[in-house]
């Protein structure tokens, strides 16, 4: 009998932990996420997704200076729980140092590629714990029906984010965390 607690180990009782949802064995259709005691299953990507978010990737580790480096889908704590962004740009420091989990204050940027099953999560619940975790930038990119970019900023409250919004054809024009100059088109061929 399996008494292992997990999305498809049987029922479970109590909230769960990030301990708990870091034990699970490999999901390999699921990215597994842990928002106040909740597990939020969502989908492996689709390949549009994923040459988006390679492109991306590549696009920004080329940008980013020493201090920064760039990592796909990697586990970062927050205050609510254990969120799995697309990409993070973090204190290369930081994740050298890093074991299973990155901490949301060695996170610069967090990035979410909005796809039809994570769309309203990505737009209103992710960047609130983004904010609430103090992450001073959450980008957003939409790919249909054509690739938006969606800048965020933390606000100096540090209650939410203000986004500028990229259209197919602009640079992002980008100073901070660097420079970074991008046209939302080069991330879809």
């Amino acid at each position: 009998m399996d008494t292992r607690s997990g999305p498809r180990a049987g029922p479970r009782s109590g909230p769960w932990t990030v301990h708990a949802v870091l034990a699970l064995p490999e999901d390999t259709h699921h990215r597994v996420e842990l928002l106040g005691g909740a597990l939020l299953l969502s989908p492996r990507e689709t390949v549009p997704h994923q040459r988006a978010a390679s492109r991306l990737a590549a696009l920004l580790s080329a940008a980013a200076p020493a201090p920064f480096e760039v990592l796909e889908a990697v586990n970062v704590l927050v205050p609510d729980g254990l969120l799995i962004p697309d990409l993070v740009i973090a204190d290369a420091a930081a994740a050298a140092g890093a074991g299973a989990t990155l901490h949301a204050d060695d996170v610069v940027v967090a990035v979410e590629i909005a796809s039809p099953s994570t769309e309203v999560i990505d737009r209103r619940t992710k960047p609130g714990l983004y904010a609430a975790a103090g992450v001073p930038h959450y980008w957003r990119l939409d790919l249909d029906p054509a690739p938006r970019l969606h800048l965020g900023r933390l606000a100096p409250d540090g209650g939410g984010y203000l986004d500028r919004t990229v259209q197919p054809g602009e640079s992002a024009a980008l100073t901070d965390p660097f420079r970074l100059d991008l046209d939302p088109a080069a991330l879809r061929r």
